[in-house]
C-alpha cells in the first residue's frame, strides 16, 4: 500500500518531499571528477567510472516535459520503489542526455539520469518494473562542460549545446567531439527546483582525451 500511494504522489507533493530528502547544509553528492584542461568559457573533466539510475522517454518531444516525467520515476525509486525498500539519498546533477534522432519520426529522445550515491555504485536497489528505470554503467572518460545559469528549458539548452560546439571547433579539442558516444549532448542540473536566483546548470559533450594528448589518472 506504502509502494501505491507512493507511486501516486502529484507533482507539488513530490516536489515537498524533494525538500525534505536534499542534505541540509551539505551539498548533495555528486560524481568526482579531475578538471584536465580549461578555457575561459569551458572546461574539460575527466570522470571516473559511475553507474547512473536512467529513465528513458523516448514518446516526449520536449527537453523541458521529459526531464519532468522522467525525474518523476527516478524519485519514486530514490523514495523506496524499489524491491529493497532503500530510500537513498538525493544526488546532483539531474542529468538529461539528448539522443538526436532516437523518437519517433527521427525526433529527439531523451534520457534522465541521476547518480547513484558511493555506498549503492556497487550494487544499485533494483527498481520496481513499473517505473521502467535501469543502471547505466559509465566506463572512465572526459566530458567538455559549459556553465549556465537560470532555469534549463527547451529553447535556451539547445543554444547553449550550439555555444559549447562554437567554442570546442575553435580550441585544441575541435576534432574530439566524435568520442563514441550515443548522446548528442546532456544537461546536467544542480539547483533545487526552488532556487530562483543563481541556478547552476551544465551542458556536457564527450570528448576523446587521447586525440589532444591529455593524460588521465
Amino acid at each position: 500500500m506504502a509502494k501505491q500511494n507512493l507511486m501516486a504522489l502529484s507533482l507539488p507533493l513530490l516536489l515537498v518531499a524533494l525538500a525534505l530528502l536534499l542534505p541540509a547544509g551539505r551539498g548533495a553528492e555528486t560524481p568526482q571528477y579531475t578538471t584536465v584542461h580549461t578555457e575561459s568559457d569551458f572546461e574539460v573533466r575527466f570522470y571516473r567510472d559511475t553507474v547512473w539510475m536512467s529513465a528513458p522517454t523516448p514518446d516526449i518531444p520536449s527537453f523541458h516535459v521529459a526531464t519532468k516525467l522522467g525525474f518523476h520515476r527516478l524519485f519514486q525509486y530514490l523514495m523506496g520503489a524499489n524491491l529493497n525498500s532503500s530510500r537513498i539519498r538525493m544526488t546532483t546533477p539531474v542529468l538529461t542526455s539528448v539522443v538526436q534522432g532516437a523518437g519517433p519520426l527521427h525526433s529527439s529522445a531523451y534520457f534522465v539520469r541521476l547518480y547513484l550515491p558511493a555506498k549503492f555504485q556497487a550494487s544499485p536497489p533494483v527498481p520496481l518494473p513499473e517505473l521502467n528505470l535501469h543502471p547505466d554503467r559509465w566506463s572512465s572518460h572526459c566530458i567538455a562542460v559549459r556553465s549556465f545559469s537560470g532555469y534549463a528549458r527547451d529553447k535556451n539548452v539547445v543554444e547553449e549545446a550550439e555555444k559549447l560546439a562554437m567554442s570546442l571547433s575553435r580550441s585544441p579539442w575541435a576534432n574530439s567531439t566524435n568520442y563514441p558516444s550515443k548522446n548528442a549532448y546532456s544537461i546536467a542540473q544542480y539547483s533545487s527546483p526552488f532556487r530562483i536566483i543563481s541556478r547552476v546548470n551544465e551542458v556536457w559533450f564527450d570528448v576523446d582525451c587521447k586525440s589532444t594528448g591529455v593524460e588521465t589518472y
